[in-house]
């Protein structure tokens, strides 16, 4: 199958290489041709420099493909993924764009194909679990997600690299978050709500409310849900300072006569501070726990990652686990095992008879796992 994956970065790149590795032939494009270098030499890829902010470009870029993979960071995800279906081209994404991705169904249905969106660990993993629980619970009551992806060595001032792009970063930090707590949906500021996590073979995390529920919130009827991403302790206060004080803020501000968006000038000054470096080694950690009633009682289901960088590949882990779950979802499409239209995320997925864990076993041949433990609760 002739594959297109848009989008060359660091978790891109794990994506082409993965896909061309399972014998898939790979388009890799990319407007930076530095990027596209890493995957240059791979069997069964070439690599076409095009600016993905041109339709014409994207367009000709895509043009053989059967199948298209999102890989742009999320201020051009939703575009991107809109004109991959106005080309008839069925798409898996993981752009985590701010829209709603539901907006693009009817379009999706009307040219008969599907997008896959949010293909990544978490949103991603996280909801192909919510939606296996649904299916394994009589009613799930509680669903929290918390996930991380941190460098394993603890630098100041951050303590902390970011193994996606920046941008994505900080709009996390920025981004309202949305939850449901006892039946009803509310909005809280991102940052919001913390607690200290105690992580096996890491220690104690600190966790902070973020928009990751996303599609959650339209597909699962759960009376109580949240999403929270987890960092080293203190780092949230030092982003709390900054958001406070306006340098997060997209109003231009005049200085000297030119007018500067504080966001743009924070983001000029910590990119390069937090960008993840060859020699820097990172691990993901997720937790996602759903509690509900089964024939009678109470039970809970719970699921643990603790995933490190590759240093043979030198692949990081963020890349790995983001990157798998969505050739995980290229291969199940690719095998004729998946809907075949309209917009898809994962939840659906795991709502399906033995779908959840055949991703979950394409990622544990990857050295992805997830240990699952269940038990049952008190009361009725």
């Amino acid at each position: 199958m002739r594959v297109a994956v848009l989008g060359c970065g660091l978790v891109g790149h794990a994506i082409v290489a993965d896909l061309a590795r399972s014998a898939f032939a790979v388009t890799a494009v990319d407007r930076e041709p530095g990027h596209l270098a890493r995957v240059a030499g791979l069997d069964g890829v070439r690599t076409v420099v095009a600016d993905l902010a041109d339709p014409a470009e994207l367009a000709q870029a895509v043009a053989d493909a059967e199948l298209v993979v999102g890989a742009v960071p999320g201020f051009m995800g939703y575009a991107t993924v809109q004109r991959a279906l106005e080309l008839r081209k069925p798409v898996v994404d993981i752009s985590f764009f701010p829209e709603d991705p539901f907006d693009l169904d009817a379009l999706a249905r009307r040219q008969g194909v599907p997008a896959f969106v949010d293909c990544g660990v978490a949103p991603g993993c996280s909801n192909l679990l919510a939606g296996w629980a649904t299916r394994r619970l009589d009613a799930v009551e509680r669903l929290a997600c918390y996930v991380g992806g941190l460098p394993v060595v603890r630098t100041w001032p951050w303590e902390y690299k970011a193994p996606f792009s920046p941008a994505d970063v900080l709009e996390e930090y920025t981004r309202p978050a949305r939850l449901v707590e006892r039946g009803v949906l509310v909005s809280k500021p991102a940052l919001s709500d913390r607690e200290l996590v105690e992580v096996e073979g890491v220690g104690t995390l600190e966790a902070f409310n973020t928009d990751g529920l996303r599609t959650l919130l339209r597909t699962l009827a759960v009376p109580d849900m949240a999403e929270k991403t987890l960092r080293y302790p203190g780092h949230i206060e030092k982003i709390l300072l900054l958001r406070e004080s306006g340098f997060l803020a997209t109003e231009p501000v005049r200085i000297g006569g030119v007018e500067v968006a504080p966001l743009a000038l924070a983001s000029r000054l910590l990119f390069p501070l937090w960008r993840l470096g060859p020699d820097d080694e990172d691990f993901t950690v997720m937790r996602v726990i759903a509690e509900g009633r089964r024939a009678g009682g109470r039970a809970r289901l719970r699921w643990d990652l603790h995933d490190r960088c590759d240093r043979a590949t030198r692949t990081a882990s963020m890349a790995r686990t983001t990157g798998y779950t969505c050739t995980a979802v290229v291969r199940l499409w690719a095998g004729g095992r998946l809907p075949r239209t309209g917009v898809v995320p994962l939840e659906l997925v795991g709502r399906e008879e033995g779908l959840a864990s055949a991703l979950l076993a394409d990622l544990a041949e990857r050295g992805v796992s997830f240990v699952e433990r269940e038990e049952s609760l008190a009361g009725a």
